[in-house]
């Protein structure tokens, strides 16, 4: 573990989510993204997805969530800094997700330097048929 981010490589952590059409509709609001492929039920039935699908940074956020818990570990295991994002790298939307999905984000520390202190996780999100639907690496920096 390092003393500085508190971490280690192998560290991991799960959040998991079902996503609810209102759910999209209310990320739709929030966003201010009301394409048809996300919001119009009938429009999406002629896409190749034939439903309405989740807004990419929607699902972005359960790995958010996901970062924010292994953050609060590096918290409690006493790092030097607080953690905050640094950015987020190779992101790959691999399976779109729908209204209906349960999901789960995992984070998992891949590599940890002291100096400047920060981790370098991967992360993936999964359906509840084991379906990959996105996939990419995260910085957190311990500011």
């Amino acid at each position: 573990m390092s003393s500085a981010t508190g971490l280690a490589p192998g560290d991991s952590v799960e959040f998991s989510r079902a996503l609810s059409a209102a759910d999209i509709v209310a990320f739709a609001a929030l966003s201010g993204d009301d394409d048809p492929v996300h919001v119009d039920a009938e429009f999406a039935r002629s896409t190749v997805f034939g439903r309405c699908i989740a807004h990419g940074a929607h699902v972005m956020a359960l790995v958010s969530a996901a970062s924010s818990k292994m953050s609060r570990r590096a918290v409690a295991a006493g790092c030097a800094g607080t953690p905050v994002s640094a950015g987020y790298d190779r992101i790959r939307f691999t399976h779109p997700v729908f209204a209906g999905d349960s999901l789960v984000a995992r984070y998992i520390v891949e590599s940890v330097e002291e100096a400047p202190a920060k981790s370098l996780s991967r992360f993936e999100v999964t359906n509840q048929d084991g379906k990959l639907c996105l996939v990419g690496t995260h910085i957190l920096r311990f500011a």
